[in-house]
C-alpha cells in the first residue's frame, strides 16, 4: 500500500503551495476530495457506455480498476483518473453495428496493446518520433474527424425527439457560460440531467428495466471477439483513436508538471502504458476504452491537491458504485432525444478540439499541403467514406487519418524536392481528454 507524507498540518493548504502527489491531507479531506474526483469523472464516463450501448456498471468498473492500475504502473507519482474515452465512441458505433459487440471490444483491447507497446518505445527512446509523425495539422485533422464524422448519429437520436433534445442541448450550452469552476467543466452532465428531468416529466422514459434491476449485484461481462471474420476490418478503424490517446495523456502529464514538478514529465512513457494496459483489460471484458481526465485535472486545480492518495479513493469508490445493476439501469434509461441533444454538442465540441490544435500551433494554411491534409481528410470523415474488399471493410476514420498522415508526409516531401512550400510542422500538441472543458474565468 502506497504511503504519503502529511502536508502541513493536514487540514489546510497555504497560498501558494500544493498538496504534492507524494502528500496528502488528512484521511477526511482526502475521502472528500476523492468524492469529487468521482462526481467529476461521473457525467463523461457514464456517457460513453450510453451512447455506444455498452454495460454502464461494467465501464464503471474498469474506469476504477483502470485508475488503480495506473497509480500502480505510474508508481503512485502521477495523479491522473481514468475515465471512459470519447474518442472510441465513433469507432464502437460503426463496428457494434456491422459486426456487434464483441467485434468491438477487439477494437478497444487492439487499441490498448498498441497504446501501451507506443509506451514502452517512449519510455526508453522519447517521444520526439511522435512530434513527427503527428505534427498539428495531422493531429487536429484526426481529432477533427472522430468528432464530425458522428454528426449523422447525433441527427438520428436529435429527430426522434426533437423537443427534448433542444432543451438539453440549450441546457448544455447555458450552463457552460453560466457557470465557473467546477460547474462549468461538467456543463455537458448538467445538460443530460436538465433534459432527463425533462424526459421524466412528459413520460418519456421507460423505468421497466430499473425495477427489475438488483441493487446489489456483479456487473455484466462481455468478451472480445476476435475469431468472427468481420473483426479485423473492425479493428482497422480503431487504430487512429491512439494517435488521440497520445495527445491526452502527453497532455495530461505536462499540465500535471506544470502545477507540481517538472520531473513528473518523466512518467510520460509509463502514462501511455498504464493507459495501454487499463484500456486492454477493459476492453477485454466489456468496459469502455480509457484515457486520463480533464475534469480532473480541474479538480486539482481548484483544490491545489495533486495527492494520488485522492485517487485511490476515487478509483475504490467508482468500483463500489459498478456493484449496482440498479444504478446502471437508471444510466441506461436516459432516452434519445437527451442523448441527441448533449451529442449534437459534444461531438461538435471534440471537432471544434481539433482545430483549436490548428488555432493554438498557428498552423499555415497558406500552405497547400497543410491545405489539403485537412480538407481531404475533413470531407471523408463528415460524408463518411468507406472502402471495401469482400469482407474487409476501412470506414471513415481510419480512411480519413491514413489520408491526413499520407498527404502531408508525401506532400512535404514533394514540396521540399520541388521548393513549392513545405510545412516543417512542430511538436505534438498537448490536449485535454475530448468532451470540451471549459476554463476557470476570474474570481
Amino acid at each position: 500500500m502506497p504511503v504519503w507524507s502529511l502536508h502541513g498540518d493536514g487540514r489546510t493548504v497555504e497560498p501558494g503551495e500544493v498538496v504534492r502527489p507524494d502528500e496528502r491531507l488528512n484521511w477526511g479531506a482526502t475521502v472528500a476530495i476523492g468524492v469529487q474526483h468521482v462526481i467529476a469523472m461521473f457525467g463523461a464516463t457514464f456517457l460513453v457506455p450510453v451512447l455506444t450501448g455498452f454495460p454502464v456498471s461494467t465501464t464503471l468498473l474498469f474506469s476504477g480498476l483502470g485508475t488503480i492500475l495506473f497509480l500502480l504502473i505510474t508508481r503512485n507519482r502521477l495523479p491522473s483518473y481514468l475515465g471512459s474515452s470519447f474518442a472510441f465512441i465513433a469507432p464502437v458505433t460503426a463496428a457494434t453495428a456491422t459486426a456487434g459487440m464483441g467485434s468491438a471490444l477487439a477494437g478497444i483491447v487492439a487499441v490498448g496493446v498498441l497504446l501501451a507497446a507506443i509506451g514502452f518505445i517512449v519510455q526508453f527512446a522519447g517521444i520526439g518520433w511522435i512530434d513527427k509523425l503527428m505534427p498539428p495539422v495531422v493531429a487536429g485533422a484526426i481529432v477533427a474527424l472522430i468528432g464530425f464524422n458522428l454528426a449523422p448519429v447525433a441527427w438520428t437520436n436529435f429527430q426522434q425527439q426533437p423537443l427534448t433534445a433542444t432543451i438539453t442541448l440549450v441546457a448544455v450550452i447555458l450552463c457552460s457560460v453560466l457557470f465557473r469552476g467546477f460547474l462549468g467543466r461538467i456543463s455537458i452532465f448538467l445538460g443530460v440531467v436538465i433534459g432527463y428531468i425533462v424526459a421524466a416529466i412528459s413520460g418519456q422514459i421507460d423505468y421497466s428495466a430499473v425495477d427489475k434491476a438488483a441493487w446489489i449485484g456483479l456487473p455484466e461481462f462481455h468478451i472480445a471477439d476476435f475469431a468472427s471474420p468481420g473483426t479485423w476490418s473492425v479493428i482497422a478503424m480503431f487504430l487512429p483513436v491512439v494517435l488521440v490517446l497520445i495527445a491526452e495523456n502527453v497532455g495530461h502529464v505536462r499540465g500535471v508538471a506544470t502545477m507540481t514538478d517538472a520531473s513528473v514529465n518523466k512518467y510520460t512513457g509509463r502514462a501511455l502504458i498504464a493507459d495501454g494496459v487499463a484500456t486492454t483489460l477493459a476492453g477485454t471484458f466489456g468496459g469502455s476504452g480509457t484515457t486520463t481526465y480533464g475534469e480532473n485535472i480541474g479538480v486539482m486545480a481548484a483544490t491545489r491537491v495533486y495527492s494520488t492518495a485522492a485517487y485511490w479513493v476515487a478509483g475504490a469508490a467508482a468500483i463500489v458504485l459498478s456493484l449496482s445493476p440498479k444504478i446502471g439501469a437508471v444510466f441506461n434509461s436516459v432516452p434519445p432525444g437527451v442523448l441527441g441533444g448533449v451529442t449534437t454538442a459534444l461531438y461538435g465540441l471534440i471537432g471544434i478540439i481539433g482545430i483549436k490544435i490548428w488555432v493554438d500551433n498557428r498552423v499555415d494554411f497558406s500552405r497547400p499541403v497543410n491545405q489539403y491534409t485537412a480538407a481531404v481528410a475533413l470531407v471523408i470523415a463528415i460524408a463518411g467514406f468507406t472502402m471495401v474488399w469482400g469482407d474487409f471493410q476501412l470506414g471513415a476514420i481510419v480512411i480519413g487519418a491514413a489520408a491526413a498522415l499520407l498527404i502531408y508526409h508525401l506532400g512535404n516531401a514533394i514540396a521540399r524536392w520541388r521548393k513549392t512550400g513545405a510545412d516543417d510542422g512542430g511538436p505534438i500538441p498537448a490536449v485535454g481528454p475530448l468532451g470540451g472543458d471549459p476554463l476557470d474565468g476570474p474570481r
